[in-house]
């Protein structure tokens, strides 16, 4: 009985120890790994590698691709490639006289006029635009790391604060009980401290799940376990005009359609094209071959079935980037016009919450000397205290939001890191 009673506690400790490994193993598992601030890390090297990584980019190797072979067709003898035509006849199926006969046929297209012209547009306005292009992307991707670095920074900034909260809190709860058993403060007081503590770690586990949060955001944009120590930017003193990326890449676009329509003009008929052709050819009964060159000239007519849909298509492509262009720059227009007004009324928030910080910590050091004096009770302090606790989260959350304002504003003018 006593053995049975022996190898049951056994296997029920085995148990628990496994239960705990698993657990410890999940809990391992769902950590993610945490961010290093690297002071050699700068904010332009991390931009370069995030838009290595950007699935956008994808499409800039492909343009390049595409520009060249523009400039190839553009640079070529020919419009199109030539053609080789045989011909065979004779009449052993037919009256079996013995007649025989055989062509070879080279056809060579013809440029049309204005249209090498055209292709050589084209393809110097795409080349030109491939930088355009490329500038815009990694302005875009800039968008998208400026506000990921910044997200983790007001969530580091927030974790702190719950951190501090947490620990004052705890502080508070043990000089509350001391008192209790001291006989100076009642069991209320204990249990209204306790609370304190319950919600101050809720909002700590809530601020430390969104700093991780941020960072994987961080990391999934960048590919990078690390980022830089110092990101803050200085405020441009650029404003919105014609060389932002954006607007020129929308230029080029405007300018390449309008090429592409030119050429579609050029292009109304189809190439006329020229064929040197040789013959040999034998005659009924006849034992001599007969050899003879000729020169064949191909010049097809201009039908408005063909020409029209592609001229119509031509010019609906320029309209939408016409349109595109002209949207595009009342949104920049107006995301100027928030970014330099959101500056401006943070940084005279900031004024406002240095002031409103500065007077609820001299309340807070007030209510706490009173409350150890005895002569204020603990609602008092915890409802002071919560006041000092808010204002210093509105000043962090303020500081950095202005960091974050200059970057906004940095962006909407266009400017890189």
């Amino acid at each position: 009985m006593l053995k049975t009673i022996h190898r049951s506690t056994w296997i029920y400790c085995l148990l628990n120890c496994l239960l705990l490994s698993t657990a410890h193993a999940e809990k391992a598992s769902h950590e993610d790994e945490m961010l290093l601030a690297n002071p050699q890390l700068s904010l332009h090297s991390v931009l370069e590698k995030t838009i290595t990584r950007y699935p956008d980019s994808q499409m800039l190797e492909a343009k390049q691709l595409e520009i060249e072979a523009r400039s190839k067709h553009a640079k070529g003898l020919l419009p199109h490639a030539p053609a080789i035509g045989l011909f065979s006849q004779n009449d052993s199926m037919m009256s079996g006289r013995g007649e025989k006969g055989w062509e070879a046929e080279l056809e060579l297209p013809i440029w049309l006029p204005g249209q090498r012209a055209a292709r050589e547009a084209i393809a110097k306005d795409a080349a030109l635009g491939f930088t355009d292009l490329r500038d815009n992307l990694a302005l875009q991707v800039a968008g998208l790391l400026r506000n990921a670095l910044w997200d983790i920074s007001m969530a580091n900034s927030q974790a702190k604060l719950a951190n501090s909260r947490y620990e004052t809190a705890q502080a508070l709860v043990n000089d509350v009980e001391k008192r209790f058993k001291a006989g100076d403060l009642a069991k209320t007081d204990v249990m209204l401290a306790q609370n304190e503590v319950y919600q101050a770690e809720t909002f700590k586990l809530r601020a430390n799940a969104e700093v991780k949060h941020a960072e994987f955001r961080y990391q999934l944009l960048t590919g990078l376990n690390q980022l830089p120590a110092e990101y803050s930017e200085k405020e441009s003193t650029a404003t919105l005009n014609d060389s932002h990326p954006s607007l020129r890449d929308a230029a080029k676009k405007l300018l390449l359609a309008d090429d592409e329509r030119n050429l579609v003009r050029a292009e109304r008929r189809e190439n006329p094209s020229i064929a040197i052709n040789t013959r040999s050819q034998r005659g009924a009964f006849d034992n001599q071959s007969n050899e003879s060159v000729g020169l064949r000239v191909r010049i097809p007519f201009e039908t408005e079935s063909k020409s029209a849909p592609l001229i119509a298509n031509a010019e609906m492509n320029y309209a939408r980037n016409q349109v595109e262009a002209t949207r595009l720059r009342y949104t920049l227009e107006a995301a100027y016009h928030e970014a330099e007004h959101n500056l401006e009324v943070t940084r005279a928030e900031l004024i406002i919450t240095e002031k409103q910080q500065a007077n609820a910590q001299e309340n807070l050091r007030l209510a706490k000397k009173a409350f150890a004096l005895g002569e204020s009770d603990l609602v008092n302090l915890l409802r002071v205290q919560a006041s000092a606790y808010e204002a210093d989260r509105a000043l962090q959350q303020r500081q950095i939001q202005l960091q974050w304002d200059i970057a906004q504003y940095n962006q909407a003018v266009g400017e890189l890191p």
